[in-house]
């Protein structure tokens, strides 16, 4: 009867995501979920260092513990076990397949161990849920994957990603000016639309509008050249210089967020802005989708028997060819007329 008790009512759970940027954005959609069905329940999230900016000001967060990987990743994955099973979890609920992230989960101490089938620790998982991508008729959104492993203790309803920027963050929205976000780049190069079919569909956007071009401090020089190479008369490169949160408030208000298979499709997801997606080398059947409410995906209409290369992109394309991101401007500035 108490096993079945905890199950209905766990006074504290840890979420574990340390992968990507998109991946802790998708996660969120479970805090929302949780607060929901449990109001008093102390909500924790683990994800990896660099990626914290993303839950600032979250209220149904009670703390986020931090996974330092690139200095002494292994020990401080150790601290990390130390401090999970101190805290003596109700549930720890694992949203990855990595090793890491199963053995915290297997060996945390907590009632509930819930993780996905494909793990190499869920043997030692008190809840096993089997991982899928679906098809291309009825493919499996992240989301709802990542949902999955809670439904046991909540339901099977859809539940949508949120982030909370703060007032601060909002007055980097201009007032009174008609504007479009681009996010030019990707982690992975096969993911990310070329130069060339950036500034064509820039040169085709309103001349009264301003373009900015967002990224993080690493995308600044790509950024850069774009906005040199544009014949557009006002683009603003803020690469760099915006927190997620800030970013997340920019796109929030802007008449179209053009954006890859990559973070800010997810940002624009979690603020339920407009967003145009485009897919390169992967397919919307990986289920990583935008799930604004206003919302396009834009491939090339050429038949490839290459596409998709692989789940998360390359660095240079296995063909040699690249022919996946042929997309033209006019399907992209589509959305902007539907709209």
């Amino acid at each position: 009867m108490s096993k079945v008790y905890r199950l209905l009512s766990p006074n504290k759970i840890l979420l574990i995501q340390t992968a990507f940027i998109g991946d802790v954005i998708l996660a969120t959609a479970l805090i929302e979920k949780l607060r929901r069905r449990f109001p008093e329940v102390a909500i924790d999230f683990l994800l990896r260092k660099g990626n914290e900016g993303l839950l600032q000001n979250n209220p149904h967060l009670r703390q986020v513990l931090i996974w330092d990987k690139k200095k002494r990743k292994t020990r401080n994955l150790f601290g990390i076990l130390s401090q999970i099973r101190q805290e003596r979890y109700d549930a720890v609920v694992n949203l990855q397949r990595f090793s890491s992230s199963g053995m915290l989960t297997a060996l945390s101490g907590a009632k509930e161990r819930i993780g996905f089938d494909k793990n190499p620790w869920a043997f030692g998982f008190t809840k096993k849920v089997r991982h899928e991508f679906g098809t291309d008729e009825h493919f499996i959104h992240e989301t709802d994957r990542n949902l999955s492993l809670i439904a046991h203790l909540t339901d099977t309803q859809r539940e949508y990603p949120k982030l909370y920027p703060s007032k601060e963050d909002f007055q980097i929205i201009p007032t009174h000016q008609n504007y479009v976000c681009i996010a030019p780049t990707s982690v992975w190069y096969t993911k990310q639309l070329p130069p060339e079919r950036w500034l064509a569909l820039m040169a085709k956007l309103p001349l009264d509008w301003t373009i900015f071009l967002l990224g993080a401090p690493g995308d600044r020089a790509v950024c850069e050249v774009l906005l040199q190479q544009s014949v557009h008369p006002k683009v603003v490169n803020t690469a760099g210089t915006l927190s997620f949160l800030q970013s997340a408030a920019l796109m929030s208000g802007a008449n179209m967020n053009y954006v890859n298979d990559s973070a800010p499709l997810h940002l624009a997801s979690a603020m339920n802005a407009p967003v145009t997606a485009v897919f390169c080398s992967t397919v919307p059947r990986f289920g990583f989708t935008p799930l604004s409410e206003k919302s396009w995906i834009v491939e090339t209409r050429e038949k490839l028997d290459c596409k998709p290369c692989g789940l998360h992109g390359y660095k240079a394309c296995p063909e040699g060819h690249f022919r996946c991101a042929n997309v033209e401007a006019e399907e992209l500035v589509k959305s902007i007329g539907e709209l």
